[in-house]
């Protein structure tokens, strides 16, 4: 054991080196024009009776977020960083040194008093206690906390101290935080957890043991250097990788795979991530490149898709696409694709594809974007892009048409042709451009017969049979599913008209077995086709095909700006497009080419003017025009729509996985 004469001189040169540091962080401080002494709670604490205390016990605060103290009274004998500033002779300096001594020969033990205001804390009592076991670097700091609520506002760090305090009611963890609305959240799902539940012990334990993993090695990396937090940086790591699967990473793996992502951090650092692309690129390689190919390698593209062809309207859809390429490229193109995938095996899957010299994986729906990213990462030299709405991720692109535009089309030509001005309108599930679609359908059918009201149905919920309300509603008119396969003979897609004749139940009869699943079987429905939407994706595919083969792919991507990119095309890229019935009359026809031109030369959005949701005004200047941005993330519906957006735990079981992937902001989880 050292003798007290070598701990009183170690001491002294403890204090000598926090000093210098005290000074050094003052001088830096004053340079850049900032507070170079530490903040004083009572001066920036919202005016008196406004906020509450709410004593939250003892705690382990995190050494970095103690950042002050309650009064000004000590304020000024520390540096900003808790280090001190007042010479080596004052009485000060001798307290700080004893303190020293005994953390050295014992450890300091008395927990301090702080108050916690959003998510910072300033000390009350041990102001050097924190000081001596901030220059040693310890981690956590035991002390009793008392929180100050401030007043709920609308301001963004209001909105997200309130998060955290949601989040920390359920697990105790106070040492992460985002710079980000909705990512506590996030953070609660991806951990696993349901909404609202609460956190184990054993739960903490690993998380902290995950985090802190991860952490060190961000850090290292230079990850205090982006405009991101740590936890902005940790949620985007496990949506790539998943949080159950860090615990087995070896430390040299975790760094590996850190480094690998890092332009997903870099993508945090923007206010807006995502470049939403909504026409093809109309640049033009240069002429060398266009006479000289960059490679005059074939091209493999691979189509990943989630059920089959024979069983999937959606599916189908994309394998037309498929063979469009084929017939398109015959000498330039070869196709693969992979059906029945799922996601425990999606991984091995584009792997596969990969391995067998595919250039080019498109994964046709939204559950498969963690493991595209993860594949990307991987294989830098191949370009994966996923069939998703608003995903921000920079190692892929991501494509989706704007079916807004035909279902708005749509809505026109229900209104023009109901009777009774009752419209239905079967969704499937609650996810990104599902809610838009919806508006749009409601908004151009109120265009054209201000008396419309639109039914809203979806097929996902649990317990419901969706016809069985139209028909209680008198529905006379329904925009039902898009697509239908060839091994479905039924009528009962795009938008049509139905008339209910009771008759005598009898399930043999032929009549009867082209009905919905959900339809009443004794009820007779006499169905005419009026339009449907068309998802024209082999257009999509090989333009996207295009860009590739001529070297216009690269200017896509402003590297000014990293951001993620989203093709988002809609009708002037001919990626969509609204059929018409023979039964429409020829003033309807002519009136859905009129709104069509005027849609296809961009004089007119559908969500243009004023707008009213059920709850209200959304928009209230008539030249006003909704951005890209809000038509995607919409998450109300119109004043004419009789129906709501369902819950998560209102979906059946299948619509939970993509919901979770790609919902509406109202179906995101929630803590």
């Amino acid at each position: 054991m050292a003798s007290n004469s070598s701990m009183v001189t170690n001491s002294i040169e403890d204090y000598n080196k926090a000093y210098k540091a005290g000074k050094k962080e003052y001088q830096s401080r004053l340079m850049r024009g900032e507070l170079p002494t530490l903040a004083v709670l009572d001066e920036i604490l919202p005016p008196k009776g406004s906020y509450s205390e709410i004593p939250l016990g003892l705690v382990q605060i995190p050494a970095d977020q103690i950042v002050g103290t309650r009064t000004g009274g000590r304020s000024s004998a520390f540096a900003s960083n808790f280090m001190p500033i007042l010479r080596s002779n004052t009485e000060f300096a001798s307290k700080w040194k004893s303190l020293c001594t005994s953390h050295q020969n014992e450890g300091i033990r008395d927990p301090i008093k702080v108050y916690e205001y959003m998510n910072k804390f300033y000390v009350e009592e041990g102001n050097k206690r924190v000081s001596v076991l901030k220059y040693f670097d310890a981690v956590a700091i035991p002390g009793y906390v008392t929180r100050i609520l401030p007043p709920r506002t609308t301001e963004k760090e209001n909105r997200i101290y309130y998060e955290f305090v949601d989040f920390y009611s359920l697990s105790g963890i106070n040492y992460i935080w985002f710079s980000k609305l909705g990512s506590f959240a996030k953070l609660q799902a991806a951990v696993g957890k349901a909404p609202g539940e609460m956190w184990t012990d054993d739960d903490k334990l690993n998380f902290s043991s995950v985090y802190n993993r991860f952490a060190a090695e961000f850090e290292a990396k230079g990850g205090k250097k982006l405009s991101i937090t740590t936890g902005d940086a940790f949620l985007a790591f496990i949506g790539v990788y998943g949080y159950d699967s860090l615990a087995d990473k070896t430390t040299n793996e975790l760094k590996d795979l850190v480094l690998k992502s890092w332009e997903e951090y870099t993508l945090r650092q923007e206010e807006d991530e995502i470049d939403l692309k909504m026409n093809p690129t109309e640049e033009k390689a240069p002429l060398l490149n266009r006479l000289l190919p960059l490679s005059s390698q074939k091209l493999k593209i691979a189509f990943i898709y989630e059920k089959t062809p024979e069983s999937s309207a959606w599916t189908y859809a994309h394998e037309l696409g498929r063979l469009h390429l084929e017939q398109t490229f015959p000498d330039e193109v070869n196709t693969v694709y992979y059906d029945s995938v799922t996601r425990d095996n999606v991984e091995e899957v584009i792997g596969e594809a990969i391995t067998s010299g595919c250039n080019i994986v498109f994964t046709t729906t939204p559950i498969q974007v963690q493991a595209s990213v993860k594949a990307a990462i991987a294989h830098p030299n191949v370009k994966i892009l996923n069939c998703s709405l608003n995903t921000s991720h920079r190692y892929i692109r991501n494509y989706y048409a704007r079916m807004h535009e035909a279902k708005f089309l749509m809505g026109a030509i229900a209104g023009a042709m109901t009777e009774n001005d009752r419209l239905g309108y079967l969704a499937d599930y609650p996810i990104l451009g599902s809610i838009a679609n919806i508006n749009a359908f409601a908004l151009g059918a109120k265009m054209i017969n201000p008396r419309a009201k639109v039914y809203l149905e979806w097929t996902s919920k649990k317990g419901i049979n969706a016809m069985e309300n139209l028909k209680k509603n008198q529905v006379s008119i329904i925009s039902g599913k898009d697509m239908v396969i060839p091994e479905e003979a039924s009528r009962f897609f795009g938008l049509y008209s139905v008339e209910y004749e009771q008759k005598e139940k009898d399930d043999s009869a032929e009549e009867n077995r082209n009905l919905p699943d959900d339809s009443a079987k004794d009820t007779e429905m006499k169905v005419r086709n009026l339009a449907m939407p068309v998802w024209h994706w082999g257009k999509f595919y090989e333009r996207l095909i295009r860009t590739i083969m001529d070297g216009t792919w690269k200017y896509d991507d402003n590297t000014a700006a990293k951001k993620a990119i989203n093709y988002w095309w809609g009708m002037s890229a001919g990626v969509i497009d609204v059929i018409c019935s023979q039964n429409l009359p020829i003033g309807t026809k002519r009136l859905v080419d009129l709104l069509k031109s005027t849609i296809l030369s961009g004089e007119f959005n559908p969500f243009s003017g004023v707008l009213y949701s059920q709850k209200g005004i959304i928009q209230d200047d008539p030249d006003r025009r909704m951005t890209p941005e809000e038509i995607v993330t919409m998450d109300w519906l119109a004043e004419n729509v009789i129906g709501d957006i369902p819950k998560m735990e209102e979906l059946q079981e299948e619509a939970k996985p993509v919901t979770a992937q790609q919902g509406v902001e109202e179906n995101k989880p929630v803590v």
